[in-house]
């Protein structure tokens, strides 16, 4: 991976994080969304890229970038995951579930997935510092670092 694919890569992994947080919010604001992000932290688009070795990411970036950002992505997601349990895994969402109103997130449950998503806001903004602070440490390589 080139330095340009390299920084573009990591634009498309913070955009990815924005993004996600989009869906949690509108999720709890009341909206229904589709593709829901993955609760695997190797399953999302950052999560994809940050650990596919051909993209070299711990190599570019230095074993204490790559681990501070392996740690926050990691919290991210187990942050996350108890969101997506309250909104995807514990909801009925079947015919009768919506025909008998049952379909609605409690609000106990939804106190819960307010109070997890400041946390998860908390969380994505150290990410996304650490996501920033790579991308300087990339643009400032010299190109011979990348393959």
């Amino acid at each position: 991976m080139n330095k340009l694919s390299s920084i573009e890569a990591i634009n498309r992994a913070r955009d990815s994080h924005i993004s996600q947080m989009k869906k949690i919010e509108l999720l709890i604001g009341g909206e229904e969304i589709e593709n829901p992000t993955s609760v695997k932290h190797t399953e999302c688009v950052f999560g994809k890229w940050f650990y596919n070795k051909d993209n070299q990411v711990e190599e570019i970036l230095g074993s204490l970038f790559y681990e501070k950002m392996e740690i926050l992505h990691t919290k991210w997601h187990g942050e996350y995951a108890r969101v997506f349990e309250i909104f995807f895994t514990n909801r009925k969402t079947g015919f009768f579930s919506k025909i008998l109103g049952t379909d609605k997130i409690d609000e106990m449950d939804m106190d819960k997935a307010k109070l997890y998503y400041r946390e998860l806001q908390a969380t994505t903004e150290l990410l996304l510092h650490a996501i920033s602070s790579s991308q300087r440490r990339i643009s400032a390589l010299s190109d011979s670092k990348f393959k």
